[in-house]
């Protein structure tokens, strides 16, 4: 079974950075979909981005431009680099494994506030 862990999230100003990362276990992570979701307070869980095994990158309307979803598949990492970030991004973002048992990780808090 996948095990996902994040880490990475903490508070930051508006217009700040942050750039969360997720370690997987498991050899099959090569092969694997991969994804960021977040839920902020309040709110649903909402599909942030997502990367295919190839490395092909997609990203919701309300983070493209300023999020980007990277993968290393040597170091079985998956990363969400955060710019330019806004209140409205605060939430607990969670990392999502794909392939035949999908998995989620604990999920690490971002907070974006002055």
């Amino acid at each position: 079974q996948v095990q996902l862990v994040e880490s990475g999230g903490g508070l930051v100003q508006p217009g700040g950075s942050l750039r969360l990362s997720c370690a997987t276990s498991g050899s099959i992570f090569s092969i694997n979909a991969m994804a960021w979701y977040r839920q902020g307070p309040g709110k649903q869980r909402e599909w942030v981005a997502s990367i295919t095994s190839e490395g092909r990158p997609v990203h919701a309307a309300s983070v493209r431009g300023r999020f980007t979803i990277s993968r290393d598949n040597a170091k079985n990492a998956v990363y969400l680099q955060m710019n330019s970030l806004k209140p409205e991004d605060t939430a607990v973002y969670y990392c999502w494994s794909g392939g035949s048992t999908p998995a989620w990780g604990q999920g690490t808090q971002v907070t974006v506030s002055s």
